[in-house]
C-alpha cells in the first residue's frame, strides 16, 4: 500500500511515498528494484524505517541531486500507480488489456447481474472410462502451457491483465442424487468468479449410475475466452488426456503476451479514418424491434432456429453468383430488418456489431492462440428501397472487407474517434458467423481406442451486453443453425422469437430468389404481413456521486474518505468503518469512472468539497480501482486555485473485502506523515 501526505508542492519537485506492508528491507529494495526497471525516467530512492514501514523518494532521472527541475516527476502517472499497487514481483506479469476487455470488464463491474451475463457455459457427454486423477492432471498440465489460464485481471490503476507463475483448475464432482442437470446449470451460473485470480475457467463433472455417461460442465468467463478458444483448449486436454495426463510439449507461443506486444505496435491511423467516415451516425436504425413497453421480464433467452437444405445451398449461391459470401447474405437479412423495426420510407442508415475473431487477425498463429483477440465493430450500410437488392449485398461485402483490416480495434476507440460519449452504445445487436475449430479426427480415433465416446459440446443459455446477438453456424447435414442470444429485459420471449423467425423467413426467401434485379422493397415486402417485433427502451446507466457517512467522529476530527468505485471489493469499506477507533469520521465518496486510468476524475465533486473544512485533515483512500480515483482526486484538489487543504492519500491493491479493510487500517496506524 502506498501513503502520502501534504497540500499544494512545487511543480516538479520530488514525491515522496510512505510504504507498508513490505515483509523487510530485503522484501523493500526488491519491490524499488523492481518498480524501478520498469520507469527508467525515475531515480527511486529508498528509506527503510523497521519491519513493514519504508518511504520511497521518486525524481526524474536527469534531475540535478536537491534539486526540483521540471522533469522530477511529482505526479504518479496511471502504469507507476499500477505497478506500485499491483501484484508483487513473484504474483505475475502484467500485460496491456485490449480495448474489447475493458469494455467486458467494466461491464461486469458495474452492470447489475454484469458477473451473469459475462459466464459462459458449455457442457458435453462422456461415455467410457473416466479417471478422475488422470482429467484433473491433464487440466492443470494444460493450465501450465496455456498462459490464458494463468491470466486474470488487475485494475488497480491501469486495467490490465496479470500472467500468474500458476494456476489450479477448480474440478467439482456432483452426482444426479445431490442436484438435477437444471438445478446445476442455474446454480453454477450465480457463482460467480473472483476476476484478479486465475483461472478464469472451471469445471464440473455430473455422474450417474456406473455405466451411464458423465456430463461436463465447463464455465468461463467471456473477458478472458471466448468459445473458439475454449475449444482450442479442450483441443489440448484431449492431448493431455490421451498422454496419461501431461500435455506434450512446452508452453504454446505465439500466446497471449505475443499479442499484446502485435497489438502495441499496430497504428491506428487507417482505422481511425475509417470509422470517422463509415461509423454509425446517431440517426442510425440499431433495433430490431419498435419502441415498446417494458418486457416485465429479466434474465437471459435463447432461441434457435435451422435453415435446412436446400435453402442453405440455395443461400450460398445467391450470394456467390452476386460476388459475396452467405454471411454477407445474413447481414443483407439483418438490415433488412433494423429497416422495417425503424418504420422509416426512402433511404436509412443502419447499424449493427459484426464479430470478428483471432483469425481475422494477421498476427501469425493468432488463430491457434486460446482468447478474446477479435471484437464485434460496427457495421454501418445504407438501405434504400429503390435501389436493388444486389447493391445491398456488395455494400455489405465491402463494409466487411474495410472492417476485417482493425480487428484490433475496441469499441471505445470507435466512440471517441466518431465524438461518442463512454456510455454511448454504437448498436444493438451483434451478428457473428462461427467457425469453432473441431476434434481433430486422429483424436476422436485415439479415444475411441480407449473406449470414450464424447459429443460436440452444446452452448447453454448465456449472457449477452446487447438486446440480441445472433449467431450462425453450419451443421452436419449442411443445415444452417441460427441462434439467438438476448436481454429478456429488451426483448420479450415472444419478439425475440419473432426477430429471429422472420430473419430465417428471409434467408429462405433470398434462396430462391433467381431475379438478379430484385429491389430491397421487393424484398422487404416479403414481410409486409408478418408483426413487426417490439423492443423496450435502453435506459443509459445512472452515474451518482454521493456521500455516505459510516462512522461519525469528534466535533473537530478529521475525515476519512473512502473513495469507491466500480470493482471496489463489495463491503470492504463497511467493515472497517466498523473496527476503526480513531477519532476520525468516516465516510464513503461514491465516484463514477471506468476501471482506471486515474486521471478520469477531472474536478473536485461538490459532495468531496463540502468535506473539507479549515483546520481539519482530508484522508482520501481508495482500494483496487479506487485508488486510481483517489489519486485522481487528490490532484484535483492540488490544482484547485485558493485551497490550501491538509490532504493524506492513502492507496491499497485489489483484494477480497477482510484483505482490505485489514490494509487500509494498516495504513492508518498514527505515523508521521511524509513530507511532499
Amino acid at each position: 500500500m502506498v501513503r502520502g501526505a501534504g497540500r499544494r508542492r512545487p511543480a516538479g519537485s520530488a514525491l515522496v511515498l510512505g510504504l507498508r506492508g513490505l515483509r523487510d528491507d530485503a522484501d523493500a529494495e526488491l519491490f524499488a528494484t523492481r518498480i524501478a526497471g520498469r520507469h527508467r525516467h525515475l531515480r527511486f530512492a529508498l528509506e527503510c524505517h523497521g519491519a513493514g514501514r519504508h518511504t520511497l523518494r521518486l525524481t526524474a532521472a536527469d534531475a540535478e541531486p536537491g534539486g526540483s527541475g521540471e522533469g522530477a516527476g511529482a505526479v504518479l502517472d496511471a502504469e507507476l500507480l499500477a505497478d506500485l499497487l499491483g501484484p508483487h514481483p513473484g504474483a505475475g506479469e502484467p500485460l496491456t488489456l485490449a480495448g474489447y476487455q475493458r469494455d467486458l470488464l467494466w461491464e461486469a463491474v458495474t452492470r447489475q447481474g454484469g458477473h451473469d451475463r459475462h459466464i459462459e457455459q458449455i457442457h458435453w457427454n462422456w461415455a467410457g472410462p473416466l479417471e478422475r486423477a488422470r482429467f484433473g492432471a491433464a487440466w492443470q498440465s494444460v493450465a501450465e502451457r496455456e498462459s490464458v489460464l494463468r491470466a486474470a485481471f488487475d485494475w488497480t490503476a491501469l486495467a490490465r491483465l496479470v500472467l500468474h507463475p500458476r494456476a489450479d483448475v477448480d474440478i467439482a464432482h456432483r452426482t444426479r442424487a445431490q442436484t438435477g442437470w437444471p438445478e446445476l446449470l442455474a446454480a453454477d451460473r450465480l457463482h460467480s468468479f473472483a476476476l484478479d485470480r486465475p483461472p478464469l475457467l472451471r469445471l464440473t463433472l455430473l455422474e450417474g449410475r456406473p455405466g451411464e455417461p458423465v456430463r461436463i460442465l465447463l464455465t468461463y468467463h467471456r473477458a478472458l475466452l471466448d468459445e473458439h478458444g475454449v475449444h482450442l483448449l479442450l483441443r489440448e486436454f484431449y492431448r493431455a488426456y490421451l498422454a496419461g495426463g501431461a500435455l506434450p510439449g512446452g508452453e504454446r507461443r505465439p500466446d497471449l503476451r505475443d499479442h499484446a506486444r502485435w497489438l502495441a505496435r499496430q497504428s491506428a491511423e487507417g482505422a481511425r479514418e475509417l470509422w470517422t467516415r463509415t461509423g454509425p451516425p446517431r440517426r442510425a436504425a440499431t433495433a430490431v424491434g419498435r419502441r415498446g413497453a417494458d418486457t416485465r421480464q429479466s434474465g437471459s433467452g435463447r432461441l434457435r432456429r435451422l435453415l435446412v437444405e436446400p435453402y442453405s445451398s440455395g443461400l450460398r449461391s445467391w450470394a456467390a453468383a452476386r460476388g459475396a459470401g452467405e454471411s454477407s447474405a445474413l447481414h443483407v437479412a439483418w438490415a433488412l430488418l433494423l429497416y422495417r423495426a425503424a418504420g422509416a420510407e426512402g433511404p436509412l442508415r443502419v447499424s449493427f456489431g459484426v464479430q470478428l475473431g483471432a483469425r481475422d487477425i494477421a498476427l501469425p498463429g493468432a488463430a491457434g492462440i486460446p482468447g478474446v483477440l477479435g471484437h464485434p465493430l460496427p457495421m454501418t450500410v445504407r438501405v434504400d428501397p429503390a435501389a436493388p437488392l444486389a447493391e445491398l449485398l456488395q455494400q455489405v461485402r465491402d463494409a466487411l472487407l474495410d472492417l476485417a483490416a482493425y480487428p484490433w480495434v475496441s469499441g471505445d476507440r470507435v466512440r471517441a474517434w466518431i465524438g461518442r460519449g463512454a456510455d454511448e452504445r454504437l448498436t444493438d445487436s451483434v451478428v457473428s458467423f462461427d467457425h469453432r475449430p473441431e476434434l481433430p479426427p486422429g483424436v476422436r480415433a485415439e479415444l475411441l481406442a480407449q473406449g470414450i465416446l464424447v459429443d460436440e459440446p452444446r452452448t447453454a443459455s448465456a449472457g449477452t451486453g446487447l438486446p440480441i446477438t445472433l449467431n450462425a453456424r453450419h451443421e452436419s447435414g449442411g443445415a444452417l443453425a441460427l441462434s439467438a442470444v438476448y436481454d429478456r429485459a429488451s426483448l420479450a420471449d415472444e419478439d425475440a422469437s419473432a426477430a429471429l423467425g422472420q430473419c430465417v423467413s428471409l434467408l429462405r426467401e433470398l434462396a430462391r430468389m433467381p431475379d438478379p434485379g430484385t429491389t430491397v422493397g421487393q424484398a422487404l415486402a416479403l414481410l409486409a404481413h408478418a408483426r413487426a417485433p417490439s423492443m423496450a427502451p435502453h435506459l443509459p446507466p445512472a452515474h451518482q456521486v454521493g456521500v455516505r457517512v459510516l462512522r461519525v467522529g469528534g466535533a473537530s476530527a478529521d475525515v476519512i474518505c473512502l473513495v469507491g468505485v466500480p470493482g471496489v471489493a463489495a463491503g470492504a469499506y463497511e467493515l472497517f468503518a466498523r473496527r476503526h477507533r480513531g477519532p476520525e469520521t468516516v465516510v464513503a465518496l461514491r465516484v463514477p469512472g471506468p476501471p482506471g486510468p486515474p486521471d478520469a476524475v477531472a474536478a473536485v465533486p461538490p459532495e468531496l468539497a463540502g468535506l473539507l473544512v479549515p483546520g481539519r485533515r482530508l484522508l482520501l483512500c481508495g482500494c483496487g480501482p479506487g485508488a486510481g480515483a483517489a489519486h485522481a482526486l487528490a490532484r484535483a484538489l492540488a490544482r484547485d486555485p485558493g485551497r490550501d487543504q491538509a490532504v493524506t492519500l492513502v492507496m491499497t491493491g485489489v483484494a477480497d473485502p477482510e484483505s482490505t479493510a485489514a490494509a487500509l487500517a494498516q495504513a492508518l496506524s498514527p505515523v508521521p506523515a511524509p513530507s511532499l
